[in-house]
């Protein structure tokens, strides 16, 4: 069973900078695609970036693009969301996820992320 520990969240200004980090168990992390979702309060979990696990190849939802880069260390299962220029409506927790045939899962307590203006 795969297991995520979601760290790298906090508080800061519109504008800011955080570096999401996901350790990884169960699950050796370059042998799948993984990705990062983000649920805001009173709202549904969404999409926020994915990679695939054969050539890197990365997709991002429209409201990030341009501003996060998901990358992965696969000698530290490790998978990461960088996010630049960060808006007040980037603020919800954010949880690693991986993809079990054409369904995401997520298997941590995510991180919070907060951005004032």
């Amino acid at each position: 069973q795969v297991q995520f520990v979601e760290s790298g969240g906090g508080s800061v200004q519109a504008g800011g900078s955080l570096r999401l980090s996901c350790a990884a168990s169960g699950r050796t992390i370059n042998n799948w695609i993984m990705g990062w979702f983000r649920q805001a309060p009173g709202k549904e979990r969404e999409f926020v970036a994915s990679m695939s696990q054969t050539h890197g190849y990365t997709a991002y939802a429209d409201s990030v693009k341009g501003r996060f880069t998901i990358a992965r260390e696969g000698a530290k299962n490790k998978v990461y969301l960088q996010m630049n220029s960060l808006k007040p409506e980037d603020t919800a927790v954010y949880y690693c996820a991986t993809k079990y045939g054409s369904t995401w899962i997520t298997g941590g307590q995510g991180t919070q992320v907060i951005v004032s203006s």
